[in-house]
């Protein structure tokens, strides 16, 4: 059973945008993160070099899921919810994380939805379980 004290958060997400949403009983709290690795540096990079490309994405990604990771640990219950696999490398990258031993984290595919879906697929969620 959870207390009404728990703090839980739903992120919305795919490879270069997560949406954060706080669930309350009030209007949720939201914030977007998002990668730094854009179209546009993508462009830029492959007429550079392919393998500079790579770097370069590897650790914009990786400071994406780092700033992802920071605001999870402020959390008790969180679920992970989208329609491409950064829900699983997240996951990934704090797999053997003490830190995160005691949160619930819950990942959920889903399709491209918007702003209100989201809202609702939190709640919903959060209502449930």
């Amino acid at each position: 059973m959870t207390t009404s004290k728990e703090k839980r958060l739903g992120i919305w997400m795919d490879h270069s945008n997560a949406h954060l949403m706080e669930f309350t009983t009030g209007e949720m709290d939201k914030k977007v993160i998002t990668s730094a690795f854009t179209h546009h540096e993508k462009e830029e990079s492959i007429s550079k070099s392919e393998n500079l490309m790579h770097n370069k994405e590897q650790h914009q990604q990786a400071d994406y899921y780092k700033e992802l990771r920071e605001e999870i640990k402020k959390y008790d219950e969180v679920i992970l919810f989208g329609p491409t696999s950064a829900k699983s490398e997240l996951i990934n990258t704090f797999k053997n994380d003490r830190h995160f031993k005691n949160i619930k984290i819950h990942v959920e595919h889903t399709d491209k939805l918007t702003e209100n879906q989201q809202h609702a697929f939190v709640r919903d969620y959060f209502s449930k379980h």
